[in-house]
C-alpha cells in the first residue's frame, strides 16, 4: 500500500513539473519580456487605450445579448416540449466547429458591402467595425453560453415549480423567483467565460473590425506582423486579466449541477403558444446560424464573387492545386494526435485527483485548470519565446503540444466530474478482493466513464481542427494545418477559396459531431434496456 501510494505521489509530481514546464514557465518567460519603457512606450501609444476601450465596449455589449439569446434558446430546448431538439441543438453548435474568423467572413459575405443581401434587397451596409465585431462575436460565442444552460437546467428540481403552481404563484414569478436564482452562478461563470472569449479572440475583429482596432488585434500585428515579441508581452499581459478573472471565478464557484439529487424534473411546458414560440425562435436562430455558412456555400461555387454569380468548380480545384488537400491531412493528423495525448493524459490527472486525494493532488487539480486563464493568443507567443532555442520548436510536436495543453481544461473537467460521481470504495473494495488498481480501472471505471471518454476525444480533436490563434505563432513551413490557409487566402483576397477552407473544416468537425452524437444515443438505449 505503502509502495503505491508513493508511486502514486511519483507520479503527480511528474505531471506537476510537466505542467510547470508547459505552462508556467512560458508565460514567465513572456512576462519576463516586459521592461519600464517597453511597458511605458505600449501604453502611451496612440493606439492602445483606444484598444482597450474597444475592446471592453465590444466585449461588454456581444457578452449581454450572447447571454440573453443563449439562455432564451436552452429555455426552449429545456422547457418546452417540442420535436426536434437534437436537430436543433446540432445547429446550435456549429459555430463551435468552424474557426471565429471565418463566422466574420461569413457576415460580409452575406452582410458586407457587396453581400448577397446587400445586393438583392439593397441595403445600405454598415457591417464593419464596432457592430460587425458585435455581431461575429456573438455568434461565435452563443454555443459555449448555450451549452453551459443547457446543461445546467436540466438538473434544476420541479417540486419547486410544482409547489409554486399549487399556490398560484404566476408562470413570470416563478422564472424570477426560482429559476433567476438557481441560475446565478452559471449567468456569473457564462458571463466571464463568453467575455474572456470575445476580448481575447482576434479573428472576428481582425476580419470585420474595420478601423475599429481591438487589443487582440493590436497584439496580433505587432507579434506576428511587426514581429515585436516585447510589444506583443506588454499587451498579452492586459489579456491574461480577465482571462485570469474568469479562471478565478470558475475557481471559486465550480459547477455543481451534476451532483445535485433531482427528485424530479422540471416537466417541460406543452402550452400551444410557448410551442409556437419556441419553433419561432429555434427557427430564427437557426437561420442566423445557417445563414453565413450558407453564404459561404454559394460563394465557393461562383465564378468571381460579388460580380459574377456564374457556376463554377475552380475555386474549389484552385485551392486543392494549392495544397488544400495535403493542409487538411495535416490538420487531421494534428487533430488526432492532440486528441490522443490530450484525452490519455487529462483522464490520468483527473484520476489522480479524483480517487487518489491530497495535497499533491489538490495542487495538480489547480495546475490543471490553468490553461483555462491563458489565451491562444499568449499561449502562442509564450511558447515562441520559451521553446525557440530547443529542438522540438518549428516541428510538429510543439503544435500538439500548444494545442494540448490550450484546450486541457474543459476535458479534465469533464472527467473529474464524472469520476466524482463513481463509487469511491471500488479501488479499496477490489483490493480486499484481490484485484488490482489497474484491472479496476480497466475493466469498471473505463466502462462507465466512456461517454466522457469519447466527449473528451471530441472536444480536443474539434478544437484543433480549427484553431488559429496559437498556431498562427508556432505553425512549421510544413506541414502547416489548414486553418492558417484561411488567413492567407484572406490576405490574396482570395474569398472563393476562404469559404472553400472554412467548409472543409466545418465538414469535418460536423462528420465527428454527429458520430459523436450517434455513439451517446446508442448507450443511452442500451442504458435504458439494461
Amino acid at each position: 500500500m505503502k509502495t503505491k501510494k508513493i508511486t502514486a505521489s511519483v507520479i503527480q509530481v511528474c505531471i506537476i513539473l510537466f505542467f510547470a514546464a508547459c505552462v508556467i514557465l512560458p508565460i514567465l518567460s513572456m512576462l519576463t519580456r516586459i521592461t519600464p519603457q517597453g511597458f511605458s512606450e505600449m501604453v502611451h501609444s496612440s493606439q492602445f487605450m483606444p484598444a482597450v476601450w474597444n475592446s471592453i465596449a465590444t466585449g461588454l455589449t456581444a457578452t449581454l445579448l450572447t447571454l440573453i439569446l443563449s439562455l432564451a434558446a436552452a429555455w426552449c430546448m429545456e422547457r418546452v416540449a417540442i420535436r426536434g431538439k437534437a436537430f436543433f441543438g446540432l445547429i446550435f453548435v456549429i459555430p463551435m466547429l468552424i474557426p471565429s474568423i471565418s463566422h466574420a467572413y461569413g457576415l460580409v459575405t452575406l452582410l458586407g458591402q457587396n453581400g448577397i443581401l446587400t445586393n438583392l434587397l439593397h441595403l445600405n451596409s454598415n457591417l464593419y467595425g464596432f457592430w460587425g465585431i458585435v455581431a461575429g462575436s456573438v455568434m461565435y460565442s452563443f454555443p459555449v453560453s448555450f451549452l453551459m444552460f443547457s446543461g445546467i437546467l436540466q438538473y434544476e428540481d420541479g417540486m419547486s415549480y410544482k409547489a409554486a403552481e399549487v399556490l398560484g404563484i404566476p408562470a413570470f414569478r416563478r422564472f424570477t423567483g426560482i429559476s433567476l436564482p438557481y441560475l446565478k452562478k452559471t449567468i456569473i461563470s457564462a458571463f466571464f467565460a463568453v467575455f474572456t472569449m470575445i476580448v481575447t479572440d482576434y479573428g472576428v475583429p481582425l476580419a470585420i473590425g474595420g478601423k475599429t482596432t481591438t487589443l487582440s488585434v493590436l497584439m496580433y500585428n505587432k507579434a506576428v506582423g511587426s514581429i515585436n515579441y516585447d510589444a506583443g508581452s506588454v499587451i498579452g499581459a492586459f489579456l491574461l486579466i480577465p482571462a485570469v478573472i474568469a479562471f478565478l471565478v470558475d475557481l471559486l464557484n465550480p459547477e455543481k449541477g451534476g451532483s445535485k439529487f433531482v427528485s424530479e424534473r422540471v416537466e417541460a411546458s406543452k402550452s400551444a403558444l410557448a410551442r409556437v414560440l419556441s419553433y419561432l425562435y429555434c427557427g430564427i436562430v437557426s437561420l442566423v446560424v445557417l445563414s453565413p455558412i450558407a453564404a459561404f456555400a454559394i460563394m465557393t461555387f461562383e465564378t468571381k464573387y460579388p460580380v459574377n454569380p456564374a457556376f463554377t468548380l475552380y475555386h474549389i480545384e484552385k485551392t486543392i492545386n494549392r495544397g488544400s488537400n495535403e493542409y487538411l491531412l495535416n490538420s487531421v493528423l494534428y487533430a488526432l494526435l492532440t486528441a490522443l495525448i490530450g484525452t490519455i493524459l487529462a483522464f490520468i490527472c483527473s484520476y489522480l485527483t479524483t480517487r487518489m486525494r491530497g495535497k499533491i493532488g489538490s495542487v495538480l487539480h489547480l495546475i490543471s485548470i490553468t490553461s483555462m486563464a491563458i489565451p491562444g493568443l499568449v499561449l502562442g507567443l509564450s511558447y515562441v519565446i520559451y521553446f525557440h532555442a530547443t529542438p522540438i520548436y518549428g516541428t510538429l510536436i510543439i503544435i500538439v503540444l500548444a494545442n494540448t495543453i490550450h484546450f486541457f481544461a474543459s476535458p479534465y473537467l469533464m472527467m473529474y466530474n464524472t469520476l466524482g460521481k463513481v463509487n469511491p470504495d471500488l479501488e479499496d473494495v477490489g483490493q480486499t478482493l484481490g484485484v488490482g488498481r489497474l484491472r479496476i480501472i480497466r475493466d469498471v471505471i473505463m466502462p462507465k466513464v466512456k461517454l466522457t471518454l469519447f466527449e473528451m476525444f471530441v472536444y480536443f480533436f474539434v478544437n484543433a481542427m480549427m484553431t488559429i490563434s496559437a498556431v498562427s505563432f508556432l505553425a512549421p513551413p510544413s506541414p502547416k494545418p489548414i486553418a492558417l490557409m484561411i488567413n492567407q487566402f484572406e490576405a490574396q483576397r482570395l474569398m472563393e477559396s476562404v469559404a472553400f477552407v472554412s467548409l472543409l473544416i466545418l465538414l469535418i468537425n460536423l462528420i465527428v459531431k454527429i458520430l459523436m452524437n450517434v455513439i451517446r444515443s446508442r448507450a443511452e438505449k442500451r442504458a435504458k434496456k439494461a
